[in-house]
């Protein structure tokens, strides 16, 4: 194979060079000089290379157009980026990179084919394979789009190359796909365990579909869901993964500049879009289109640290929340307390529905990432994607940092009325409730109701064999809601130790 043209271009001052800014929200766009080639003879190559800075403020996205010609085989693509000399304290470049086909870059996705983010510097697309993180298809002539994304630039500024390489020739044939089924061997009405929130070498991850799989199973789970970072790329490769012991859901982690949201148990090929901020007021719509294809909208880890990560655009689309995220750490503290909050405005409401239930994941992406640590344990009628989600949307879950861990908790009351976790007891204001929590699996940890008035119990530490239950007797005028915590011994005195498992709450009163 003959290499019979390459080109280098300087893209205008601050890599902009001499094509209109647009803007498709606050966030915005940018749109680069058109990169264009010509027909050329079978089996041979193309290349053209773009270089250019980014100044400080640059847009969220940048569009690099390529005119592809007919004829074309494989569309390839390699960056690089300059890291800057920077004080402490100072975001240094970052540079993600996806691509659009000739059906545009107009939100919503159709011209969608790959995102890799920061994850690699090169990727292919031909109609028989793609690069993970990439969608197989043909090279169809137009215009395609490179997007670039400065997640931060230095402030002297972020130099880039692209280089663009065509191949030219018939395209291959496209690969069968395949889905996994939306049921699994379940045990009718049963606690299910599972982790929500898994990546792959699809996007950022480095375990392949089959590894993460040998792993759920050795974390005890009966589900996954996987959620890639802004791609549906891995859907087509988990049908192999799943079986009777194992029910695969897919989604997404949909990625953007304000916050992190599992698109959990969408349906196949379901890609939902991420360029977007809170201020662009589409994040509406974007829910919805979740809810459409039959998934959950699950906010994750809202008050993470990274930047972007932070959950800026409110949980009155959420249908539940992602509160604990991979090992505990102080983000997860304040996160569980701001779901809790939540809790006592629902509480004050007087309504009897819309209360936003949490969960936990482990976020795993690599080793020594663990998968299932933590997992969500759903009360649910039998192991299918329906069951599994309406357990989790209404609450019927708890959350333990791995299988060792059991939680029991109920609530009785007035004439043999009772109710468990995520479900209501309805029993007058001033009638006397017992809650019930029992514990296996929690060595040396301590046991803690927690009201919307706060802890109202603790218990002593649990002894070494992990096996412990409390009694705490109280009434819904005392106690709007119950939900209980099992907490390691702290790690700083004076501080909460961190969690072993902690349930939805049990809501008290009529």
């Amino acid at each position: 194979m003959c290499t019979d043209d390459t080109h280098v271009q300087e893209a205008g001052e601050h890599g902009i060079g001499r094509r209109a800014l647009f803007v498709t929200g606050a966030a915005g766009a940018l749109t680069l000089a058109t990169m264009s080639f010509a027909d050329a003879a079978e089996g041979s190559q193309s290349t053209r290379t773009l270089k250019g800075t980014l100044p400080p403020g640059a847009p969220d996205f940048v569009y690099l157009p390529v005119e592809v010609p007919r004829g074309v085989r494989e569309f390839k693509v390699s960056y690089a980026y300059t890291k800057a000399t920077v004080p402490a304290g100072t975001q240094n470049n970052a540079l993600d990179i996806g691509v659009f086909d000739e059906r545009g870059t107009a939100l919503g996705g159709k011209g969608f084919r790959g995102w890799s983010g920061g994850a690699r510097t090169e990727f292919f697309v031909r109609a028989d394979d793609a690069t993970p993180g990439y969608i197989p298809g043909p090279v169809r002539a137009g215009t395609w789009h490179i997007a670039l994304g400065p997640y931060t630039v230095a402030p002297e500024g972020l130099p880039y190359e692209v280089t663009v390489t065509l191949t030219h020739g018939a395209p291959g044939k496209a690969p069968s796909r395949g889905y996994p089924p939306e049921r699994a061997r379940g045990r009718g009405r049963a606690w299910y365990r599972g982790d929500c929130h898994l990546h792959s070498w699809y996007s950022d991850g480095r375990r392949t579909p089959a590894e993460i799989g040998a792993l759920a199973r050795a974390a005890g789970l009966d589900f996954i869901n996987t959620s890639d970072h802004n791609t549906h790329s891995s859907h087509a490769h988990w049908a192999d993964v799943a079986g009777d012991d194992l029910l695969v859901l897919i989604g997404e982690e949909v990625t953007t500049r304000n916050g992190h949201v599992l698109a959990l148990g969408t349906e196949p090929e379901t890609f939902i879009d991420w360029r977007y901020r809170a201020r662009d007021n589409r994040w509406a719509t974007y829910a919805r289109e979740i809810r459409r294809a039959g998934g959950l909208v699950v906010p994750a880890h809202p008050h993470a640290t990274c930047i972007g990560c932070g959950w800026k655009f409110g949980f009155g689309e959420a249908d539940a929340v992602e509160v604990w995220n991979g090992p505990y750490t102080p983000d997860d503290e304040i996160s569980l307390g701001d779901w809790d909050n939540t809790l006592v405005a629902y509480a004050r409401s007087g309504r009897r529905s819309g209360w936003i239930p949490a969960m936990g994941n482990s976020d795993a992406h690599r080793d020594p990432d663990r998968i299932g640590g933590p997992q969500t344990v759903v009360l649910a009628d039998d192991l299918t994607r329906d069951a599994i989600q309406a357990g989790i949307k209404a609450g019927r879950s708890y959350v333990a940092e791995s299988r060792d861990v059991e939680v029991s908790f109920t609530a009785a009351g007035g004439k043999g009325a009772h109710a468990g976790i995520g479900e209501r007891l309805p029993v007058d204001p001033d009638t006397p409730v017992t809650v019930t929590l029992e514990v296996k699996g929690a060595p040396g940890c301590t046991l803690h109701l927690v009201t919307d008035q706060g802890t109202l119990f603790t218990s002593a530490a649990l002894p070494e064999s992990g096996a412990g239950k409390a009694s705490w007797r109280t009434t819904p005028s005392y106690a709007a809601y119950v939900r209980a915590e099992v907490r390691h011994a702290p790690s700083v005195p004076g501080l909460p130790g961190a969690l072993a498992a902690f349930t939805n709450p049990v809501f008290l009163g009529t």
